[in-house]
């Protein structure tokens, strides 16, 4: 089942399209790689997701809701949680305090609940020692698993990773992919990743989306991916 459906995305900067009919599903359960040479379109896609840019045309539904027009927090509330390049974390914030942000905004949850989910999320992530701990004590993999807890915290329906590895080394990066893969897989919250190493996305990810000039040119199973498709993606990134 597609929790997002995405048909004929168009969008154009000054006349320069950055997204061509695009189109692409997102499958429960599942986590899907967006892969594609610099300047492909990969963030302006997932920006359209999130109520930072507006598609010129085509269609953007999320469970059975369009995306279209509506503001950013808008489209938060109604389940997708993202994760960016660089961590959102908030310098003078205890790590438990950084993760409940999203459920004080929301005011769902009672301190009390907020702080027994966002102590067993960071426990969860390997981070249970370190929840009084000030973010400029964490190294780039555990400030990242603290962004994934902040997201998860929402109980999403849908999760959007812009980059998660690209600061990484790459011990590192596998264990995020690891992650995300776990996560979607146990918790059923379907992931959508942003990523140009293009090793981890064919290692962790169930589906491909390949972008080349805001041009799909490859959709679908992983294991459909080859050396010719990686080349035609990949043909006009200079080396």
């Amino acid at each position: 089942m597609s929790i997002l459906t995405v048909q004929g995305v168009n969008k154009s900067f000054a006349g320069l399209k950055a997204l061509n009919q695009v189109n692409l599903k997102v499958e429960q359960g599942k986590v899907h790689a967006i892969i594609g040479p610099n300047g492909a379109g990969k963030s302006t896609l997932l920006n359209c997701f999130v109520g930072r840019l507006e598609p010129d045309t085509g269609t953007v539904m999320f469970d059975g809701q369009s995306l279209l027009n509506r503001r950013p927090h808008e489209i938060n509330q109604l389940g997708v949680a993202r994760v960016f390049q660089t961590p959102e974390i908030f310098p003078d914030l205890s790590l438990l305090e950084n993760v409940m942000i999203p459920m004080r905004r929301l005011g769902r949850l009672d301190e009390a609940s907020m702080t027994a989910r966002a102590t067993d999320l960071l426990g969860a992530l390997d981070l249970g020692d370190l929840v009084r701990k000030r973010p400029d004590q964490l190294s780039g993999g555990q400030a990242q698993r603290v962004a994934i807890a902040r997201a998860l915290m929402q109980d999403p329906k849908l999760m959007l990773l812009d980059e998660p590895t690209s600061a990484l080394d790459p011990k590192i990066s596998r264990e995020i992919m690891a992650l995300i893969k776990e996560m979607a897989e146990e918790l059923n919250v379907p992931c959508l990743c942003n990523i140009h190493d293009v090793k981890l996305a064919m290692e962790f990810c169930n589906k491909m989306i390949g972008l080349q000039d805001g041009v799909t040119m490859f959709a679908g199973p992983t294991a459909d991916m080859n050396e010719a498709k990686l080349d035609e993606i990949y043909a006009m990134e200079v080396l």
